[in-house]
């Protein structure tokens, strides 16, 4: 459908002839503003991930999909799994309910962006679930972005873009109750304290139980964020957010696939296990401090501090074997214990502005990059190691909790980066722009894992990046762009060593198409990724994941997507995205992921009732398979998840909102990321409803 309306053009006569017509005097003005709260929009008009200029969607040679913060509200999503299982092209790998891998194109997403500075994750996973309630919104920029992120990963970079502080005093504050003894209070109030000094507060508290046994999580959140104005062109900003989640009697590993004579299991959705004493606590400190300096003749400079602290304690049990089907006997406990902690230096200096050439204006934007990040981890496994669990259907999770004196061993490394890039936005033609850039850096990293060395250096690596736009009328824009990949990999194999970077290249070409001024945005994408040394799971160690390098891997694909205002009140974010992987035997790779998506969410405020809205949204996915260690293979057929959604205004200032996930009550197993030796069962139908009020 997306497809056919970008190629014919016929996209609402209705809508095009508003587009035609619409005055181009306010564009430049409106570029500046890309705040989404209170758009009550599905889409965005400008972006900065790819390059740091202020881009439209349009103006971007490469899909961009976005989350807003309407979207956000409207179906509750709270968390970043919520926001990314909704985001095109985008596949959510729940391997525990604590842990948490991303992939895009086939491929792990490992660039996550704060306020469009890169903060990558150590382990390619994130634990605990991070809040989203502080944003306001959630770019996805596909393919490799290794101009902005150092890395050049071609699945996604993911970049979270904070709320700030409005001039205007503004509060609000959010009452959820839902299925399974779910609770919530979040609050947000923002203003100017002076002339000059403006302030926001957002916190969040969160209590649930599951549909899995014995599981709980406790979720608590700050945020603050102060803006001063030095002089009338130096803007300082300050700013710090912490998360801590609590979770008891978490799942680590999962529920065995298979029977001992390779016939599938039979548990239910609620069957854990997870042994009652189990916990997962996770703490999550971001601080930043930002200084903006106007130059005159448009020219700005901006320099960005980031400081990450990310720490973990746990006491996990893990289950491992086949079970006999008649006596339900060989499974087996490894009960551990665990602390994980990574610190995170990040320094960003940049400018950007207008320059002129050939009688025609550009853009430029050069910086420098600095970061640190030090990891430090270690395991003490239980003294009843191995012993019999029994039967897990309808287990209880009570199994005496040991003493964890065996030493597991541990790690502690550090990562350094140091790099330049500069881009350029160059206006060859009235309807020919081209984007051309470079990063140059440096990587090192020394320490050890697990009693092995781990010392990598790599110099003077230049990755470029080049994109062509072309604007064929008012609405419509063809692009190519060429990435090429070099990306140190954190994650390491079963000696413990780290992965060869990965090497290779992308090319994306497309067709995009803008209206009624950048609030409806369409997008096709053509991809073809080429690369080596890339991480495929082997196994796990604790709670770190290991890997082996696969070479010759090849991914190529396409994605659709629509998103914004179709007709007045009527806001969709609807896409498509397939993907075909090949190993360098030309055999279909990576089969634990889908390869096709469909992802829709939609909602309308009724002419009729203006202070009613519905909506509806929509997951589809094809089937998935893996093998497990005994060469059984494992099989998820396609589903489907449908959720509705319902909002009432009684008064300006106070609405709630009713939303139903999984309506059709399907069973399906989360993910088989890790392979078919265990998995869980997602969330049966469930509901929340929410009540808000504005100040």
């Amino acid at each position: 459908m997306i497809a056919a309306l970008l190629a014919t053009g016929t996209l609402a006569p209705a809508l095009a002839q508003e587009a035609l017509v619409l005055s181009t005097v306010t564009v430049n003005a409106e570029r500046e503003n890309d705040v989404t709260e209170g758009s009550d929009s599905y889409t965005t008009k400008n972006s900065r991930t790819a390059t740091k200029l202020n881009l439209s969607i349009r103006e971007t040679p490469q899909a961009v999909s976005v989350t807003t913060r309407t979207k956000m509200d409207d179906f509750a999503l709270n968390d970043v799994n919520a926001v990314l299982d909704n985001t095109n092209g985008v596949n959510v790998e729940r391997v525990e309910t604590d842990r948490t891998y991303f992939t895009a194109r086939g491929f792990d997403i490992t660039n996550f962006q704060f306020d469009g500075v890169g903060a990558p994750l150590v382990y390619g996973n994130v634990s605990g679930d991070l809040d989203t309630v502080l944003y306001d919104k959630v770019e996805v920029l596909k393919g490799a972005n290794g101009l902005m992120s150092g890395a050049g990963q071609p699945s996604a970079t993911v970049n979270f873009v904070r709320k700030r502080p409005t001039q205007e005093f503004q509060a609000s504050a959010r009452a959820s109750v839902g299925s399974w003894d779910y609770r919530r209070l979040d609050g947000d109030i923002s203003g100017a304290i002076s002339e000059r000094v403006r302030a926001r507060l957002v916190v969040a508290g969160q209590e649930k139980e599951s549909y899995l046994d014995r599981y709980q999580q406790q979720r608590g959140l700050f945020y603050g964020v102060v803006e001063a104005d030095l002089t009338d062109s130096t803007l300082l900003t300050l700013g710090h957010s912490y998360q801590q989640n609590n979770a008891d009697s978490p799942l680590w590993g999962s529920l065995p696939l298979f029977y001992s004579d390779g016939t599938r299991t039979d548990y239910s959705r609620s069957d854990s296990s997870a042994a009652d004493w189990a916990y997962w606590d996770v703490k999550d400190n971001r601080s930043f401090v930002e200084l903006a300096q106007e130059l005159g003749n448009g020219w700005s400079a901006k320099a960005v501090y980031s400081h990450v602290e990310n720490e973990s304690d746990s006491e996990l049990f893990y289950v491992y074997g086949n079970p006999n089907r008649a006596t339900q006997a060989g499974v087996f406990s490894y009960p551990s214990q665990y602390h994980f902690k990574t610190r995170q230096d990040i320094v960003d200096l940049y400018a950007s502005g207008p320059f002129t050439l050939g009688g025609r204006e550009h853009e430029l934007v050069a910086g420098a990059g600095w970061s640190r990040a030090n990891t430090r981890d270690h395991s003490w496994h239980g003294d009843t190691l191995g012993t019999e669990v029994g039967d897990l259907h309808g287990w209880n999770g009570n199994y005496p909790k040991p003493a964890f004196t065996i030493d597991g061993g541990g790690s502690n490394w550090t990562d350094k980066e140091t790099s330049l890039y500069t881009a350029a936005r160059f206006s060859l033609t009235d309807d020919l722009t081209l984007l051309a850039g470079a990063r140059l850096s440096n990587w090192d990293s020394h320490g050890t894992s697990y009693g092995k060395d781990k010392v990598n250096e790599y110099n003077g690596v230049l990755v470029p990046y080049a994109g062509l736009v072309y604007d064929l009328n008012l609405n419509y824009s063809a692009y190519a762009s060429y990435t090429e990949i070099f990306t140190p990999q954190f994650e390491i194999d079963a000696n413990g060593d780290r992965l060869d970077p990965i090497e290779g290249h992308t090319i994306e070409t497309g067709l995009k198409g803008e209206w009624l001024d950048g609030r409806l945005n369409a997008n096709l994408a053509l991809f073809r990724t080429e690369q080596s040394n890339v991480a495929e799971v082997a196994g796990t160690s604790g709670t770190t994941t290991l890997y082996l390098a696969v070479d010759g891997m090849t991914s190529k694909g396409v994605e659709l997507e629509l998103a914004g205002e179709i007709l007045p009140g009527w806001e969709a974010n609807a896409g498509y995205s397939y993907v075909d992987i090949e190993d360098n035997q030309g055999n279909g790779a990576k089969r634990y992921t889908p390869s096709q998506l469909v992802k829709v969410a939609t909602s309308y405020r009724l002419p009729a009732m203006e202070q009613l809205k519905v909506g509806a949204n929509l997951k589809w996915q094809d089937d998935i398979e893996a093998l497990d260690g005994n060469g059984n293979l494992a099989k998820q057929d396609s589903y489907a998840l449908l959720g509705l959604m319902a909002k009432y205004e009684f008064t300006p200032r106070l609405a709630a909102t009713l939303n139903i996930h999984n309506l059709t009550d399907e069973k399906y197993l989360t993910s088989l990321y890790w392979g078919a030796d265990q998995a869980f069962y997602g969330a049966p139908r469930n509901a929340n409803l929410s009540v808000n009020w504005q100040f």
